[in-house]
C-alpha cells in the first residue's frame, strides 16, 4: 500500500464527524466473521485507547497543545467507541477473553518475526509465551462455566495448550523492565513496541473491569491473577520506550503508529463493512498525523523527517496463524526467564522474583486449579453430548 507518512493528508480534523449510529453500527458475528476480523478490531481498540492515553499526558506537559490536544481526543474517542461496539452481544465475557489472548497471541508473533532488534524480538516472544499460557488457563474457564470450546473462538488458528505456566509468570518490579529503545532505532522498531504496550494496556484493564462481575470465586481469582500479570506486560513493552522522547515526539509516533496498523488492517480484511471503517479512520488518522507533524514543527522547531525517515510504511502485521512459530519459540524458549533487564535461564532467575512468587502464590495459583482436569481436545463439547 503506498502510503508516505510526510506527504498524505487524509481528512482534515475540521471534517471528521461520527454521528451515535456511525459510532453504534452492526456488530460482527462471532461465528459468522472470520477470527482475524475480530482480531483486528481488539487491536485497534487497543491502539486508539493507548492513542487517547498518549494525548492526556501531552496536555498535561505542554500549554501551547491544548486545544489541539482536545480535538483530536475527541476524535480518537468516538473512533475507538464505533471500533470497540463492533464487538457484539453473541459474546460472552469469557469468549471476549479469548479474543483478546488470540489476539495477543497472533498479533506478538507477527510482531517478533518482524522485529529487526534481536534484543526486541527475544522480549516479544518472551511475552508471548505467556498470553500463549493465558489462552489455555481461559479456556479451561470457559469450558468449566460454560461448557464451551475455545476454538469456537479462535477457529482453529490458534493452538489451545500450556506454555510458560502462569504460575511463575509472577516477578519482582525490578525484572520486568527492559533497556529502551535507542533514539536511532528504525521506525519498525518504534512501531512495535507502541502496538505491543496499547494492546497489553487494553488487555489489563479489560480484566480490572470484567473480573469483578463473576459470581463464580476461581473465576474471580483468575481474573485477578492474569490482569496482574497483563499489568507486568504494560512495564515489560512500555519499557522498550525511549524515555527520553519529547510528549510531542511520543504523539508524533503514536499517530504514525496508527496509520501503519489500519492500513495492515484495510489490506487485509475481508470483510467489506469492516473494511470501509478501516479505510474511513485510516484517512481520519493521517489528518491526525498531519497535526501532529504541524505541532512537531511549530512548538519543537524539528523536523518530522527526523523521526518519520523517508516516510515509507514498514512491512505490515500479517493477519494469519502464527502456529508453527508459536510451537517453535514454547519449544526452545518456555524454560527462560528474566533477571534484571536481561533474559536468563531458570536457574539464574532474579532471586527477588521467587520471594515474591512464594508470597503471590502462596495460598494457590488460581491459573494451575482452574486447568487441573482440563486438557482441550478438538470439538470438546461435541464430543462430551457423543458420548
Amino acid at each position: 500500500m503506498a502510503i508516505n507518512l510526510l506527504q498524505d493528508k487524509g481528512t482534515p480534523l475540521s471534517r471528521q464527524r461520527l454521528s451515535w449510529k456511525d459510532m453504534v453500527g452492526k456488530p460482527i458475528s462471532k461465528l459468522d466473521d472470520d477470527a482475524f476480523t475480530r482480531v483486528r478490531i481488539i487491536l485497534m481498540n487497543g491502539l486508539e485507547l493507548d492513542s487517547l492515553r498518549t494525548k492526556q499526558v501531552a496536555l498535561r506537559c505542554n500549554a501551547d497543545a491544548r486545544v489541539q490536544l482536545a480535538q483530536l481526543m475527541r476524535a480518537e474517542q468516538h473512533q475507538a467507541t464505533a471500533i470497540n461496539w463492533l464487538i457484539g452481544a453473541d459474546h460472552s465475557p469469557i469468549e471476549t477473553t479469548i479474543g483478546y489472548e488470540q489476539t495477543a497471541i497472533e498479533v506478538t508473533a507477527a510482531v517478533a518475526q518482524l522485529e529487526p532488534d534481536t534484543y526486541m524480538a527475544q522480549g516479544y516472544r518472551y511475552a508471548l509465551l505467556e498470553d500463549f499460557d493465558h489462552l489455555y488457563r481461559y479456556s479451561a474457564l470457559l469450558d468449566r462455566l460454560e461448557g464451551k470450546d475455545a476454538n469456537n473462538i479462535t477457529q482453529g488458528y490458534t493452538d489451545i495448550v500450556p506454555a510458560r505456566p502462569t504460575l511463575v509468570h509472577h516477578r519482582a518490579p525490578e525484572h520486568d523492565l527492559l533497556e529502551p529503545y535507542q533514539p536511532d532505532a528504525a521506525l519498525a522498531t518504534k512501531l512495535h513496541a507502541l502496538t505491543l504496550t496499547g494492546g497489553e494496556y487494553q488487555t489489563h484493564d479489560y480484566y480490572m473491569n470484567i473480573g469483578p462481575l463473576f459470581a463464580d470465586p476461581l473465576a474471580r481469582q483468575l481474573y485477578a491473577e492474569i490482569a496482574s500479570v497483563e499489568s507486568q506486560h504494560i512495564t515489560h513493552y512500555g519499557s522498550m520506550l525511549n524515555p527520553n522522547e519529547s510528549p510531542l515526539e511520543k504523539l508524533m509516533l503514536a499517530e504514525a503508529c496508527e496509520v501503519w496498523n489500519y492500513a495492515a488492517c484495510l489490506e487485509q480484511e475481508a470483510n467489506p463493512r469492516i473494511k470501509a471503517i478501516w479505510e474511513r479512520f485510516l484517512d481520519y488518522e493521517l489528518g491526525h498525523l498531519q497535526m501532529a507533524m504541524n505541532l512537531f514543527k511549530d512548538l519543537e522547531r524539528r523536523d518530522p523527517a527526523e523521526l518519520l525517515g523517508d516516510g515509507k510504511l514498514p512491512p505490515f502485521i500479517r493477519f494469519e496463524s502464527q502456529r508453527e512459530f508459536v510451537r517453535k519459540v514454547v519449544a526452545e524458549e518456555t524454560q527462560m526467564r528474566k533477571k534484571l533487564t536481561q533474559f536468563v535461564e531458570e536457574a539464574e532467575e532474579g532471586g527477588s522474583s521467587i520471594v515474591y512468587r512464594e508470597a503471590v502464590n502462596k495460598d494457590g495459583s488460581p491459573s494451575t486449579i482452574v486447568s487441573d482436569t482440563y486438557s482441550w481436545t478438538p470439538g470438546t463439547e461435541l464430543a462430551r453430548a457423543a458420548a
